[in-house]
C-alpha cells in the first residue's frame, strides 16, 4: 500500500515538473519573439540617435488679464452695476490709448452669495464677473494701462504673461538645431565603428513651450501712484524658450 502511494506522488512530481518546465520555455520564447520585434522595426545596417535642441526668442505681445466683478444686491442689480464698471473700464482704455475693440472677454458669469452662516443657507447677493485680455505689442504702454485699470474699483486682480505671436518660426529653429545635434551623433558613432552614415531614413520630433515668468503688473501700477520704482523697473521680460526633442534612424554604408 505505500509503495503504491510513493509511486502515485513520484508521478505528480514529474507532471509538476514538466509544467514548470513548459512554462519557462514558453516565457524565454515571448521573451525573444519580443526582441526579435523590436529589433525587425528597424532596418538593418541603421543608426538610432536621439537629440535635444533649443531656441529661445524674445516676446512680441505683452497679455494683461483683469478680472471685472460687481456684486449687488438683486441679479438685475448686479448686472447694471458691471455694465457701469465696463463702461468705466473702456474709458479708462481710451484714456491709456488702447481702443476698447481690441479687448477680448474670455468669461461672464452669475451666481448667487449665500450665506452659508445662516440655517437656510439665505442668498444675500449676486455676483457678476468677467475676465478682460489685453494684448500690447509696444510693452511702454504696459504701465499706463495697468494704472488706469488700478484706479477702478471693480478691478479685482491684474496679472501681466508674455507671449510669443510667431511661436512657429521658433519651433522650427528649435528643430534645426535638434537635428544638427542628431546627425552629429550619428556620425560619431558611424566613424567609431567604422562605417559611413548614409541617408535620413525616417524621424520623429516632439517641441514643448517654456512658459516664462510672469510678473503682477498690479505692483506696476502701485509704485506708479507712490511714485517710486516698480519692481519690474528695467527689468527685461523673460524670453521664451522652445525647445524639441527628435529622434533620427539613419542608414550606415
Amino acid at each position: 500500500m505505500s509503495r503504491d502511494v510513493l509511486t502515485l506522488s513520484h508521478s505528480r512530481s514529474r507532471r509538476a515538473t514538466l509544467k514548470l518546465l513548459t512554462g519557462v520555455l514558453f516565457v524565454i520564447s515571448l521573451a525573444a519573439f519580443a526582441q526579435d520585434t523590436r529589433l525587425s522595426a528597424f532596418p538593418p545596417n541603421s543608426v538610432i540617435v536621439g537629440a535635444d535642441g533649443e531656441f529661445e526668442a524674445s516676446p512680441d505681445t505683452a497679455v494683461i488679464s483683469s478680472n471685472l466683478s460687481a456684486q449687488e444686491t438683486t441679479s438685475q442689480a448686479a448686472f447694471q452695476s458691471a455694465s457701469r464698471l465696463a463702461d468705466q473700464a473702456r474709458q479708462a482704455l481710451r484714456n491709456a490709448g488702447i481702443d476698447p475693440k481690441t479687448v477680448e472677454i474670455s468669461r461672464y458669469s452669475l451666481y448667487p452669495v449665500v450665506d452659508y452662516k445662516s440655517p437656510k443657507q439665505k442668498v444675500i447677493a449676486y455676483r457678476v464677473g468677467t475676465d478682460l485680455r489685453i494684448k500690447l505689442k509696444d510693452f511702454s504702454r504696459v504701465g499706463p494701462v495697468t494704472e488706469a485699470l488700478a484706479g477702478l474699483d471693480g478691478i479685482t486682480g491684474q496679472n501681466l504673461s508674455y507671449d510669443l505671436e510667431d511661436m512657429d518660426a521658433a519651433k522650427s529653429k528649435a528643430i534645426e538645431n535638434a537635428y544638427a545635434r542628431a546627425r552629429s551623433y550619428a556620425e560619431t558613432l558611424t566613424k567609431a565603428s567604422g562605417r559611413q552614415l548614409g541617408v535620413l531614413i525616417s524621424a520623429a520630433v516632439d517641441t514643448q513651450q517654456i512658459t516664462p515668468v510672469r510678473p503682477l503688473a498690479r505692483t506696476m501700477a502701485m509704485a506708479a501712484a507712490a511714485n517710486v520704482a516698480a519692481p519690474t523697473e528695467e527689468f527685461e521680460a523673460g524670453r521664451i524658450k522652445v525647445t524639441a526633442h527628435l529622434t533620427a534612424v539613419y542608414a550606415m554604408q
